[in-house]
């Protein structure tokens, strides 16, 4: 699962940046994503099994990837409101 669901998430960023209108994209769940990948990862430290364990890689890069969509995605929100503001102050 995080192998497949973590494929998505270059195209998305991809998306993010070529489109960079983030208008219609949920953060609530992006942090819930987030926050999922952050209790599996913390699982592998509280099991004891992190020893040698390759899938905390999978996460530590799922972590940065949607890390990375969210911030841009708050990134664009920000500069379209900046235009906007600016827009209707001409």
């Amino acid at each position: 699962m995080l192998i497949v669901f973590g494929a998505s998430w270059p195209a998305q960023i991809i998306k993010t940046c070529r489109v960079k209108n983030p208008q219609g994209k949920s953060f609530v769940f992006l942090y819930m994503i987030i926050f999922g990948y952050v209790c599996g990862l913390a699982s592998k430290f509280v099991g004891g099994t992190w020893r040698g364990n390759w899938v905390i890689y999978l996460y530590i890069l799922d972590i940065l990837m949607v890390s990375t969509d969210c911030f841009l995605s708050h990134y664009y929100q920000a500069r379209l409101r900046r235009m906007e503001a600016a827009m209707e102050n001409k």
